[in-house]
């Protein structure tokens, strides 16, 4: 089964769902800057959108419409709900807002409508760009991410994607890919919003500082873990010298030298796309068969078969380096022995739309109703959509 988020069906259920979830997003959890509710976030027109109907003495009733111009599964909902709740301009009340909108995690359709906002025009005119721009980049990973786990048949997908982008998107990525079905997220601010730690355990680094000794450097990492952080699984990088089987084999057989069998979990694959390993160099079987860059499927069956052999049937295979969701569902479809799949950059949309995954997700709000009668651009008139839930302010803490 993937580890996704349920989506109630019923309207009811659809409500307390929505309300129970507020409940866990305040409206500071999201610290937004405080400039934004005087637009300085927002694209310029819509302020002086704003400005212009208070210079004429008007401030109508409109229905904002916003709607995906992809499929994916939504994120930011509830950013965006309390988004409206705290950063209204100066003299208007949230509570003079309906809205009727979507979950969090809900499958949606091109054009479908994913939220209506029916208020006082002046009092959140300024908030469509910040709105918009929520619902882009939360959904856009959030679909990825949700492409890989359905990909991985179960098996978990690690969300290693903060070093690929700017560091203040960290813990809005992190929200999204748990939206998308991840568990594992690889720094603290990623799982910030969800109540999670960052998981991971050697980099390069730690093999570089250790003279490159893969070995010393993994018995160094369990000592400390062992005694400061205990409950941390452990997991040798054995990619450092390009020798993946040769050095997965010496790593598990110094641990069980020194801590027992089943104290080293799984090993991790991170072979560049632009090497060969030893293992399948030397092995003129490999030679003209299929691709051997990389983390290949012939590169994991050799290096789960030499730890079988040796008697470490129960460490595991951590394969990371170049996953996509395409790749997984071969990797899957052809029964490689991998226990976790790592992804990074790809899910945050810096892949070209390559192997099954998006390269942005676009949303676009019009206003559809003005004081109550229809209005808008032609082809962009209300949408109604049956799934959408009117949210009660009195239901929902502050």
């Amino acid at each position: 089964m993937n580890p996704t988020v349920a989506v109630p069906s019923a309207r009811a259920e659809r409500a307390a769902s929505l309300r129970e979830r507020l409940r866990g997003f305040p409206a500071e959890l999201f610290q937004f800057d405080p400039r934004m509710k005087h637009g300085w976030l927002s694209d310029r027109y819509f302020i002086r959108t704003a400005r212009t109907l208070a210079h004429a003495g008007r401030d109508p009733l409109v229905t904002l419409q916003l709607f995906a111009k992809d499929r994916g599964i939504v994120a930011g909902i509830y950013e965006c709900i309390r988004l409206l709740q705290s950063q209204l301009a100066d003299g208007h009340d949230y509570r003079d807002l309906q809205v009727e909108t979507l979950l969090d995690s809900d499958p949606i359709e091109p054009w479908e409508t994913v939220m209506h906002v029916t208020g006082p025009y002046g009092g959140f005119a300024h908030l469509e760009t910040p709105l918009l721009g929520v619902l882009a980049r939360r959904t856009l990973v959030a679909s990825n991410v949700r492409a890989a786990t359905e990909a991985a048949n179960g098996k978990p997908v690690i969300f290693m994607s903060p070093r690929h982008d700017d560091w203040r998107v960290q813990t809005p990525d992190g929200y999204a890919a748990q939206v998308g079905g991840t568990r594992s997220v690889s720094s603290d601010a990623g799982g910030a919003w969800w109540g999670a730690e960052g998981v991971g355990t050697m980099p390069h680094a730690m093999i570089a500082a250790f003279g490159g000794d893969v070995v010393e450097a993994t018995l160094a990492f369990t000592r400390y873990i062992r005694q400061c952080e205990p409950g941390v699984n452990i997991v040798s990088l054995v990619d450092y010298e390009n020798d993946v089987v040769r050095d997965a084999v010496a790593v598990a057989q110094a641990m069980r030298r020194e801590f027992g069998d089943r104290v080293l979990a799984a090993v991790r694959v991170d072979t560049s796309e632009k090497l060969i390993d030893e293992a399948l160099i030397h092995d003129p079987e490999a030679w003209g068969r299929e691709t051997l860059t990389g983390v290949n499927p012939r590169l994991v069956r050799k290096l789960r078969w030499m730890l079988d052999d040796q008697g470490f049937d129960y460490v595991g295979v951590v394969a990371s380096g170049g996953f996509t969701p395409e790749k997984i569902r071969r990797f899957e479809a052809e029964g490689v022995p991998v226990t976790a799949y790592g992804v990074g950059s790809s899910l945050l949309g810096h892949n070209k739309g390559a192997g099954g995954l998006l390269s942005s997700f676009d949303f676009t709000a019009d206003v559809v109703r003005v004081d109550g009668d229809p209005q808008s651009k032609v082809g962009r008139g209300f949408r109604t959509n049956p799934r959408l839930v009117r949210l009660d302010w009195g239901e929902v803490d502050a």
